[in-house]
């Protein structure tokens, strides 16, 4: 069996691994360069979309800011899953609200904004403080704004307008800030009998934006929820493979604050902590290959490396701790590999988690620096 993943980065090379065992072969199309590379070496192997599809079983997606030409090609050929609708839902807010609301799944109250008139209908509507998100485009904090008080209105609408005008299709969906307890996300498959499989909830904690420490956790009542929801969605789209919903949990009850149709960053744990990883799965799934188990195995987190190329001695030699690079040039906060952390009991891993904020640099590692603090209190 032979995928082809539209995008080159470090989700189709983690794909590629884990189908290997399975003698899936997996190339990748590199939307910058137009050729299909492969995914480890990235070297060209084709030097067309078109050909990349012709030598493959099926088309997949590893992210979802696609052109919707290259979506088009790869709906005609018959062979991309999950759709090009779940893809185009993931990369513009405006349809991922419909989605949901379609789906009838809880999410924040929102506005679309195209202009001045809405932006004012909005703040009558939604309420503040609010969140503002561009429609396209925006991920791991960028194209935001938050709106607290009257005063700050002109100046954000100066910049949104901006962020309008320089993409024909661009607009802003204004939010209800949501007073939350904690972010959560689940990241289950779907086959394509129908037939659902999810993972443990995983809590996960941002800085700036962009995820840093993701930890599988046991909570039964939010995973009962989750698992709805989940299904839902996945139904409403007549989905195939691995798909991932971020949510807010507020008082324990949780709200859908964005849906990934791919794998996901908050994902990663499962490589050591789940008997069958998010990348087989996926891969699983859209070649028409029953589910693996999505148990956990071991308590696990995983920990962002962000702009870091090299790692202290003792994270390597550390037992349970099990290292991810990405094969990227160094740049100031990009990602650049993870760490999965493993213990055999939560108090094991915490411990663990403990001993990484001794080696690992504060600035680089916030998140796991403020669980260290909170846990020695």
């Amino acid at each position: 069996m032979h995928v082809l993943i539209l995008g080159a980065g470090q989700l189709a090379r983690m794909m590629s691994l884990a189908g290997a065992p399975l003698n899936i072969q997996v190339s990748a199309y590199d939307v910058g360069s137009k050729t299909v590379v492969h995914p480890l070496t990235q070297a060209v192997v084709n030097d067309s979309l078109e050909a990349g599809i012709a030598a493959a079983d099926v088309v997949t997606a590893e992210f979802e800011h696609i052109p919707h030409d290259v979506l088009d090609i790869c709906e005609q050929s018959g062979k991309f899953l999950p759709t090009p609708e779940a893809i185009k839902a993931g990369g513009d807010r405006r349809l991922e609200k419909a989605l949901l609301d379609n789906a009838g799944v809880r999410n924040a109250k929102y506005h679309v904004i195209n202009n001045r008139t809405d932006f004012e209908q909005a703040i009558e509507k939604v309420g503040l403080p609010m969140v503002l998100k561009s429609a396209l485009g925006g991920y791991d904090g960028k194209g935001q704004w938050r709106l607290k008080e009257l005063s700050q209105v002109d100046g954000i609408w100066q910049e949104m307008e901006a962020c309008i005008a320089a993409t024909p299709t661009q607009a802003i969906v204004a939010e209800e800030f949501v007073p939350f307890q904690r972010e959560v996300s689940l990241v289950g498959a779907r086959a394509k009998d129908g037939s659902v499989e999810v993972y443990p909830l995983a809590e996960n904690v941002h800085t700036n934006g962009v995820l840093s420490l993701s930890t599988a956790i046991d909570a039964v009542d939010l995973q009962q929820q989750a698992k709805a929801m989940f299904t839902a969605v996945a139904n409403s789209l007549d989905y195939v493979g691995v798909l991932a919903l971020e949510f807010f949990d507020v008082n324990g009850e949780l709200l859908v604050n964005e849906i990934a149709p791919r794998v996901h960053n908050s994902g990663h744990w499962t490589q050591q902590g789940a008997e069958t990883c998010q990348f087989e799965n996926h891969l699983r799934a859209v070649c028409g290959l029953p589910l693996g188990s999505t148990k956990l195995i071991r308590e696990t987190s995983m920990i962002n490396i962000l702009g870091e190329d090299t790692l202290p001695e003792e994270v390597i030699a550390m037992a349970g701790c099990y290292i991810h690079w990405y094969g990227k040039e160094k740049r100031a906060g990009r990602k650049m590999g993870h760490i999965n952390v493993c213990g055999d009991y939560t108090g094991e891993l915490q411990r663990k988690l403990c001993t990484l904020a001794d080696v690992l640099d504060e600035s680089a590692y916030p998140a796991v620096h403020e669980f260290a603090k909170s846990f020695n209190q």
